[in-house]
């Protein structure tokens, strides 16, 4: 792999402008070329960012020479068939969450990705602050002692409007794939291993999909993690890790986080640290430090994982009886 990685980005949404936006904060990395369903579109987002190549299809853009990796940027229901493209394409991915709509559809992209010696990342960007770096340094060094009980929470107010991504079911709607996922990952990161006992309920609103919804999972060692996410209601955003022998807290919004503090016993640290703009660039590093190094995964967020949590959130919904149009 070359010493820069050459990018091309799948949609030309809000996502899409702050990935592109993150590339530039990126010395190894550079944007080359633009993918849209419309040529207009991805005209005028290659203006914006100086694009040189400028496709009206995705399938132009997967097959773009120029282009050594591909970030998808598009709704939820599109992440499996983009990143089949690309990686049939040949071409390097980084997924944007949640990782697709089920763990079927995730087991197909990381068999191909593996099949055909790609690397593939799900784009869960809280990982790679570096608050959130810390907070790994933290619990492997054992300062809260053993990590027992997480809790975390991500809710956001929308006017409800059944023909938007949120809320309609045929997107991949509701709270848990939307933002859920970040609390779900974030206990993941903290409890480590497949989640077996699920507790959970939700209020399915009036297109079907979750508008509030809690949980409780249960990881290996009787850990535990108290979750709630929603649409329809704003959450204070927090993130807690509980351990035998202190605590770690994540201050708002948990999910890009600029500060963390630990405490423990007489031991109180105060860990921060501000960022420019959105904070993608971290996750951006992180996906060129792999390429330029030969790996097909990231440590930080290992594709089993992903996957691991792709089944919990299938089975979240099970209890719910929620299934979308496309799993009839």
């Amino acid at each position: 792999m070359a010493d820069q990685i050459r990018w091309g980005i799948i949609g030309t949404g809000s996502i899409c402008t702050s990935f592109a936006e993150a590339l530039a904060m990126v010395p190894e990395a550079k944007l080359v070329a633009v993918g849209s369903r419309s040529k207009e579109k991805a005209k005028e987002f290659g203006e914006k960012f100086n694009i040189p190549h400028r496709h009206g299809t995705y399938e132009a853009l997967v097959s773009d020479p120029e282009v050594d990796a591909v970030y998808v940027g598009t709704p939820h229901t599109l992440h499996m068939d983009n990143t089949l493209l690309a990686l049939k394409a040949g071409k390097h991915v980084l997924c944007e969450k949640p990782f697709c709509i089920n763990a079927t559809q995730a087991t197909k992209m990381i068999k191909l990705a593996r099949d055909k010696k790609l690397f593939l990342m799900e784009a869960m960007w809280t990982r790679f602050f570096p608050v959130m770096s810390k907070v790994r340094e933290w619990l492997r060094a054992g300062h809260i002692g053993e990590p027992r009980l997480v809790a975390a929470d991500f809710g956001f107010r929308a006017g409800f409007d059944p023909k938007t991504r949120i809320f309609d079911p045929a997107l991949g709607g509701g709270a848990l794939l939307d933002v859920g996922v970040y609390a779900i990952s974030f206990a993941s990161m903290a409890l480590g291993g497949a989640v077996g006992r699920i507790a959970s309920m939700a209020n399915l609103g009036k297109s079907g999909v979750d508008e509030e919804s809690a949980f409780i999972l249960g990881f290996p060692g009787g850990k535990l993690a108290v979750l709630y996410s929603a649409v329809r209601l704003t959450t204070p955003w927090n993130g807690l890790i509980l351990g035998t022998e202190g605590k770690i807290e994540i201050e708002s919004p948990f999910w890009c986080p600029k500060v963390a503090k630990l405490e423990a016993g007489q031991t109180k640290i105060k860990f921060e640290n501000d960022y420019q703009g959105r904070g993608d660039q971290f996750m951006a590093a992180e996906v060129t430090r792999c390429l330029r190094d030969g790996k097909l995964e990231s440590d930080i967020m290992p594709l089993d994982e992903s996957l691991a949590i792709m089944k919990t959130m299938d089975k979240i919904r099970e209890q719910w009886k929620l299934k979308y149009p496309m799993e009839k």
